[in-house]
């Protein structure tokens, strides 16, 4: 059996991995030289591959270098959040569990850890403190990677994944300013900060009133070139003996506008569809695929919007540029002008659409989907257009 060249829905491997050589030396470079970095890109960019393919390197050249990461997928509050920090420091810090349970005594002056752990230590490890403690002390536990490594005589780098959920607490006013205190008088410590919703990111770090305000090197990640996608998606097709010509791979790549996530997808229906040479009928149907198999993410996202809401993603679709004039708002229904600006903000500030152009000569601004596929998506489902290639 082939091996499938192609890979999405996952973080890739070197074999899938695309270019991004520049982004990876300069990561690598900050989180090694002591500079924080925050990753700005929207949702399947590749953030997650980047960051894990330059800790690869770093973890292969620099055997004292503790690596720490923490996904906040699931982190409901900060008692949960502050007690996953410090678990995943202390396992980081050691490849020995009982250098762990020893943690607490070492390192602890004001906070009393619960520490535990099952049959498989290195699964079943836990950390847990009284909330009151916690709240009054976070700064220690905040301080922990510091302290490990100042006793260890090494560094730390912590990559923190959707940390703009961070932002949904209750208490997220009083924890930024206490992290960013703690963190930025932190020698031994480079943080590689990074999530989903990109205006929310950088909202946090690059607007003057926040605390995160100019805490590190601010990284916004760009599309991979078509060339480079061309080139890999050719060459992937020939490498299992099979054959795509140029043309057809760059109207793959420009049709998913250089995606990460969804030049592999079509790329690899594509592939799994062709015996020896893609052809146009084979890529119609492998984006058919593509669209059936993301419409129940699609219509799920739909049907919590409000009525003024999906009306605005139906005049963007047509290219509606002067979405606050009378002529328009009555025509698609979009409600008063505020509905207008609010709904605006809200796409925006959710990666759903993105400022895209300014007509020469006039004030209007076009707007474009952030994802391309949903686009495809929207205008089949709203006005029954659905992209074809022609032989």
């Amino acid at each position: 059996m082939a091996r499938v060249p192609f890979r999405y829905g996952f973080t890739v491997s070197d074999r899938t991995f695309i270019n991004r050589e520049h982004e990876i030396a300069r990561l690598k470079s900050n989180l090694l030289g002591g500079i924080n970095t925050i990753l700005l890109a929207p949702r399947r960019w590749g953030k997650s591959s980047l960051v894990e393919k330059t800790i690869e390197h770093i973890r292969r050249e620099e055997a004292a270098v503790k690596i720490v990461h923490i996904d906040l997928f699931s982190a409901a509050n900060e008692t949960e959040f502050l007690q996953l920090f410090a678990r995943e420091v202390i396992k980081a810090s050691s490849n020995r569990w009982e250098e762990w349970m020893e943690v607490g005594k070492k390192f602890f002056k004001r906070l009393v850890p619960k520490l535990s752990v099952g049959n498989e230590p290195f699964h079943d490890f836990q950390i847990g403190f009284e909330w009151s403690d916690l709240e009054q002390h976070t700064d220690e536990l905040l301080n922990l990677p510091e302290l490990m490594a100042e006793d260890k005589n090494c560094r730390f780098i912590i990559c923190i994944d959707e940390f703009q959920n961070l932002a949904t607490f209750s208490s997220f006013a009083s924890l930024e300013k206490k992290m960013r205190a703690c963190w930025q008088r932190q020698k031994r410590v480079s943080y590689c900060l990074y999530g989903s919703k990109r205006q929310l990111m950088a909202e946090l770090f690059n607007h003057p009133s926040r605390p995160f305000y100019r805490f590190g090197d601010l990284m916004t990640l760009s599309k991979i070139a078509e060339h480079h996608w061309v080139s890999y998606i050719t060459g992937a097709f020939e490498s299992t003996q099979k054959h795509i010509s140029y043309d057809l791979a760059l109207t793959l790549t420009r049709l998913m506008q250089n995606h990460a996530w969804y030049v592999q997808q079509l790329a690899h229906y594509l592939w799994s569809r062709t015996q020896a040479d893609a052809d146009v009928e084979l890529f119609n149907s492998a984006l058919d695929e593509l669209i059936q198999a993301n419409s129940p993410l699609y219509q799920r996202e739909i049907e919590v919007m409000s009525s003024t809401q999906l009306n605005l993603l139906r005049a963007i679709a047509r290219g509606e540029s002067q979405l606050s004039s009378v002529e328009v708002m009555h025509k698609y229904g979009l409600g008063t002008p505020n509905n207008v600006t609010k709904n605006k903000r809200h796409f925006i500030a959710n990666d759903f659409i993105e400022e895209s152009d300014t007509k020469t000569g006039t004030r209007s601004t076009l707007y474009e989907f952030v994802d391309p596929a949903f686009a495809l998506w929207f205008k089949k489902r709203f006005f029954g257009e659905e992209y074809k290639l022609r032989v």
